[in-house]
């Protein structure tokens, strides 16, 4: 089986996790930009990751408008970003980026990935740097909104090869 790992990265940590799975899976693998509608109909596997924006998938629009013509594919989309790993955010991301039919073809995943303010580009620091000043504004805090604020001085990075794992046994199992 042909497996292609697409990916859009904007701080590295979704390509990460991109270069991980298309190792383990001996997979081609392409930035987002280099991908085609034609070149995805060439694999029997499609596995696209995007890094979040607040809870949008970037690119994933590259799946879900081409679903009609991937609907013979194995169809995989993970999702990374910094939120800890929790049923809610997942079924949040989930739900938010595609419709319950687009859910029946396709696998979803969410991987935890990390935060660099530095890394980010122009508008997405404005949008972050407003975030920031309405979490200082908050009289209370939670866990999170602390752990975010201190990533904004110190980069945290929560990528784990370890967590591919149900992904590359999922494909795998596709093609035993």
């Amino acid at each position: 089986m042909k497996i292609l790992v697409a990916y859009k990265s904007k701080t590295g940590f979704t390509e990460k996790y991109a270069r991980w799975i298309a190792e383990e899976l001996k997979a081609d693998i392409f930035d987002y930009h280099k991908v085609k509608q034609s070149k995805l109909e060439r694999y029997d596997i499609i596995i696209y990751g995007g890094s979040l924006h607040a809870v949008g998938i970037i690119g994933v629009k590259i799946i879900t408008q081409n679903l009609n013509k991937l609907k013979d594919k194995k169809v995989i989309v993970f999702a990374v970003g910094a939120s800890p790993f929790r049923q809610e955010v997942i079924k949040k991301v989930r739900d938010e980026n595609f419709s319950k039919e687009e859910q029946e073809y396709i696998k979803f995943y969410y991987l935890r990935g990390g935060f660099n303010y530095n890394k980010l580009p122009l508008w997405d620091k404005i949008l972050m740097k407003l975030l920031q000043m309405k979490l200082k504004r908050k009289k209370i805090l939670t866990p999170d909104d602390k752990g975010l604020l201190n990533a904004y001085k110190k980069p945290v990075d929560f990528t784990w090869k370890g967590n591919i794992a149900e992904i590359v046994s999922y494909v795998q199992s596709l093609s035993a």
